[in-house]
């Protein structure tokens, strides 16, 4: 900080320790000068405009993933980074960070590519896009369900390869979703949203989840709680996979997990991919004990299992979730916001602490 420069009386309390000021100088001087904030991946271009008129901003030429030497300057130079689910932000990478870099403003809902707790203990912030994508990827969860019940992709692949000779009585016989059990396992936002579609379908909604809802809300959704996830899944028709990705979810559905879902059922995936363990539902899949997928994540991200690739009872799409051009504006809307509150002196509205998680 420059000589002569006060520390204003909003940042201090009668308690604050030698390091609370300096850290509270250094707040001042962040907020004096405009923030360094480099951006990993390419932006929606009214993102980019608004946030190089705002700040100091080293955006992307490219849409390919930093490496990790191009992370590394970045953490070691910048006063906030703004990653994606794509960028790894560990430990490691984090142990070479610069003194500057104070907030990582993830563009992205989730958090899982981040170790929330290290940049904790480091006195980096973290905030996230919290909220925007609710819908998005409830629409996604129903595609998917619409898509693998009613074989669309293989009425599809029937048109475009010319093979179709007219209409046939028992041709591409799907099934019908009112009436079928739904069952949920997380209903938080993206759950809750899944299931009033759903509802408008004629489904039954049935969900699993770590904290039971309150009674009215259970009452508007018309939903059914099950406290075992083994009893819930060995009854539903269709299985929507919604909750976030932490250690305690890792392959949540494993194999003597998926061994209990009846032969008929169909399971959806638009939350992600170690959720679920991939490898035991691919053999399940190919052996008809599990009737169908949908699945836009996957556990080893871009490393899809080739043998889950030529099944014609999956539907996989390309994490294509939250791929809206109004999802993908309100996320950027949201970083700017953050880095906006920080640069300001206030904490970020979308702060992530390890708590949360």
């Amino acid at each position: 900080m420059r000589p002569g420069v006060l520390v204003p009386r909003l940042f201090l309390r009668h308690h604050d320790t030698a390091d609370e000021v300096l850290k509270s100088e250094r707040r001042i001087r962040v907020a004096r000068e405009r923030l360094s904030v480099v951006v990993t991946r390419r932006l929606p271009e009214a993102v980019e405009t608004r946030l190089s008129e705002l700040f100091d901003v080293r955006l992307r030429e490219n849409d390919t993933p930093m490496t990790r030497s191009e992370l590394t300057e970045a953490v070691r130079s910048a006063d906030v980074l703004v990653p994606t689910v794509t960028d790894t932000i560990d430990a490691a990478l984090l142990s070479q960070a610069g003194e500057r870099l104070k907030l990582i403003a993830n563009y992205g809902a989730g958090v899982d590519n981040i170790d929330v707790a290290t940049a904790r203990q480091r006195g980096i912030l973290v905030s996230n896009t919290q909220g925007v994508l609710t819908d998005d990827t409830a629409d996604m969860t129903m595609a998917l369900i619409l898509a693998v019940t009613r074989r669309i992709p293989e009425g599809l692949s029937v048109m475009q390869k010319g093979n179709w000779d007219g209409w046939a009585p028992t041709a591409l016989l799907g099934g019908r979703v009112a009436g079928r059990r739904l069952g949920i396992l997380g209903m938080g936002r993206i759950g809750q949203a899944v299931a009033r579609r759903a509802a408008a379908f004629g489904m039954q909604i049935h969900y699993h989840n770590r904290k039971r809802l309150r009674p009215e809300i259970e009452e508007e959704l018309e939903a059914t709680y099950w406290e075992s996830l083994d009893q819930m899944v060995a009854r539903m028709d269709i299985i929507s996979i919604n909750c976030p990705s932490t250690p305690s979810t890792f392959h949540l559905m494993n194999a003597r997990r998926l061994k209990l879902v009846k032969p008929n059922a169909v399971i959806v995936n638009t939350s992600r991919g170690e959720v679920i363990d991939e490898n035991a539902l691919t053999r399940m899949l190919r052996s008809g004990e599990i009737a169908g997928a949908g699945l836009d994540v996957y556990e080893h991200g871009t490393d899809i299992n080739p043998r889950l690739r030529e099944l014609e009872n999956v539907v996989l799409l390309p994490h294509m979730g939250s791929a809206t051009v109004e999802g993908r504006l309100e996320m950027g809307e949201k970083v700017i916001i953050n880095i906006k509150t920080f640069e300001d002196g206030h904490r970020p509205p979308d702060q992530v602490v390890p708590s949360m998680l």
